[in-house]
């Protein structure tokens, strides 16, 4: 089949390679000259393993190309998937749309005979109702339906969420629809992936209410850890006490310095939003915006704690900046809360992070950038983890402690044992652990 994405960022380059790897011919746009022009040079403007590879075999097979114009990829294709950014909007916290409509509006100018229509984007209930209404005003002749299909993504391992997902959710009542869509998933019927055919408005909850969810789910388990820190017990035993519970699930029990990326701080607060606005409160979810908003700021003072209280002209090693490992993403990270903070609190702050620090650098000041961790270590008086990368897993602790000029080791990620840092004669601090 043929399709065009509207977009090049997150998930519409990697939704783009993946289709174009299941076999079909696919022809990404987007209106920034730059990023296009770069893609023909085979330079990725995101870092996602696998993605450059993917890319590159899929352009060399002539099943992927990329323009700055949407006429032709537009005409020709049977799909035409809007994955343009959702951002929160200034000033009352819900989705920002205009990029969603602006590309429907497009849209209804170039598409020829039947097209479906698909909202690949993060938006609120209701937004497929408003794409079509927009189509069906600037072109009434048109043919076509307007689809929900979310993305379930993790940045990191997305290109192994898209071709082995847990499911894909199409929201739809168009049979031709209905056909266009097996027909671009027909590849994942082989390894059996349920593939959940719901309305469209459903569909378009179903997104926001799997993120609220796991967002929820790192919130009860940070706040756990915090109770465990003030009655002695480990919220890793606590984690996997409840997790082994198939009702519950391990996953997202992990307890840290809060979330963070593109996904769960807008789409939280955009569900807060919708609820709202239809008179249907979540209070649940409202709970968990506040919270982990607190938490981020709140983990600053606690390195502060750790280094004595005061942390005024002392040289601070930060190892990780991005919001999760395996991707170069500093959308609501920690770290933006973390280390401003304790900047502002007279530190000097020195940090490393394997993907993330040219991003970093347009987004914080006052950061010296070390070119490998030991050298952002080096003559520190403690050591801050806030991501954990692999690499950060395994550091020659002795080489560490040699580096270092103080002792304090603050472990937001819980990556090391409390006992062994001990051992080593580090003081040691941790998330939820005696």
């Amino acid at each position: 089949m043929r399709v065009a994405m509207i977009g090049t960022g997150y998930v519409g380059l990697v939704s783009g390679a993946c289709f174009a790897d299941f076999g079909h011919v696919v022809t990404c746009v987007d209106k920034d000259a730059n990023k296009i022009d770069r893609l023909h040079e085979g330079v990725m403007p995101i870092f996602e393993p696998g993605l450059d590879k993917l890319v590159e075999t899929n352009v060399n097979e002539e099943r992927l190309f990329f323009t700055t114009e949407a006429k032709d990829a537009i005409a020709d294709a049977d799909a035409v998937f809007i994955a343009v950014g959702t951002p929160s909007r200034r000033g009352d916290g819900h989705a920002d749309l205009s990029y969603v409509y602006a590309a429907a509006e497009e849209i209804a100018t170039l598409m020829t005979g039947f097209t479906v229509v698909v909202t690949k984007s993060t938006v609120p209930v209701g937004t497929g109702d408003e794409v079509e209404a927009i189509i069906r005003k600037t072109n009434p002749d048109a043919d076509f339906a307007v689809v929900s299909n979310p993305e379930f993504l993790r940045e990191g391992a997305a290109i192994g969420d898209f071709k082995r997902p847990d499911r894909v959710v199409v929201g739809t009542d168009d049979e031709r629809a209905i056909d266009v869509m097996r027909e671009l998933y027909r590849p994942l019927y082989l390894n059996e992936t349920p593939i959940v055919f719901t309305s469209r408005r459903t569909s378009e909850l179903i997104k926001y209410a799997a993120n609220a969810f796991l967002a929820v789910k790192i919130t009860f388990i940070n706040e756990m850890a915090d109770l465990c820190e003030k009655v002695g017990a480990n919220v890793q035993e606590v984690s996997r006490g409840i997790g082994l519970d198939g009702r519950i699930g391990k996953k997202f029990l992990n307890a840290g310095p809060g979330y963070g990326g593109s996904c769960f701080p807008k789409d939280t607060l955009a569900l807060t939003k919708t609820a709202n606005d239809h008179g249907s409160p979540v209070r649940i979810i409202d709970t968990v915006v506040e919270v982990n908003a607190a938490r981020k700021k709140a983990m600053a003072e606690k390195v502060i704690a750790a280094m004595g209280g005061d942390v005024s002209g002392k040289t601070i090693g930060v190892l990780g900046l991005a919001f999760k490992p395996n991707t170069d993403d500093m959308r609501d990270a920690p770290s933006l809360d973390i280390v401003p903070a304790l900047i502002a609190a007279g530190a000097i702050v020195k940090a490393y992070d394997p993907e993330a620090m040219e991003e970093a650098s347009h987004m914080m000041d006052g950061i010296h950038y070390a070119k490998n961790p030991y050298e952002a270590l080096d003559g520190a008086d403690a050591m801050v983890i806030i991501t954990e990368w692999d690499q950060f897993r395994a550091l020659d602790l002795d080489r560490v402690k040699n580096t270092l000029a103080g002792n304090v080791v603050v472990d937001l990620r819980n990556i090391y044992e409390a006992s062994d840092m001990v051992k080593r004669g580090f003081t040691y601090s941790s998330i939820g652990r005696p």
